[in-house]
């Protein structure tokens, strides 16, 4: 009778071991889900807020003219700068994230890079000029400096928006958004292809 029951009690603890057991293996499993993974990495992007995959440094090169009183007077100012690639990564939503569980894949559309700058190195800045007559008699410097300056930074910008350039702060960024979701898959468990790609 005694042996029927410490077989019986046996039984027991071992029904109940393997349930625990089951139970744990189902609790890990749904705790590293592919979604729960990509949910906590979408998370903390959001909350890194910006990210700057690429900067690049420019050179603007122009020249201003005035001409009054006969005379004329011209200002070439060169103008380096410092231009910063961003993606807002608080524009990012779930929506954004496809999981393909089928082929263990995940797809990412990114919003658009933004630019952020030209940050100017003024100590790197040179002008040269001419005409000094007219410079002196007039305020045509200050109107030659202020045209020179403007237009410095709209060629900064246009230099960095050139296909080159926009192609590899592209990749730069669409390479660390993809090892952002890839390494917690993989650190869980999850051999995944990450896709990222730009919304158009």
């Amino acid at each position: 009778m005694i042996a029927r029951l410490l077989l019986l009690a046996a039984a027991m603890l071992f029904a109940l071991g393997t349930w625990w057991a089951v139970s744990a293996w189902r609790d890990w499993r749904e705790g590293t889900a592919p979604q729960t993974v990509v949910a906590a990495s979408l998370q903390g992007l959001q909350e890194q807020n910006v990210l700057v995959p690429f900067t690049a440094r420019y050179v603007a090169v122009v020249t201003s003219t005035q001409s009054r009183l006969g005379l004329e007077a011209k200002k070439t100012l060169i103008m380096p700068g410092t231009v910063r690639y961003e993606v807002d990564l608080a524009k990012l939503k779930p929506a954004d994230l496809d999981w393909d569980a089928a082929n263990n894949a995940l797809t990412v559309i990114l919003p658009p890079l933004r630019l952020a700058g030209p940050e100017i190195d003024i100590d790197a800045i040179s002008e040269y000029r001419d005409g000094l007559i007219l410079l002196t008699l007039t305020d045509a410097e200050q109107a030659l400096d202020a045209a020179n300056r403007k237009a410095g930074q709209a060629e900064l910008i246009k230099q960095a928006r050139g296909d080159t350039p926009m192609r590899l702060a592209e990749n730069a960024a669409r390479t660390a958004i993809e090892q952002s979701f890839a390494m917690p898959l993989k650190a869980a468990g999850i051999d995944a292809k990450v896709t990222a790609r730009f919304k158009r």
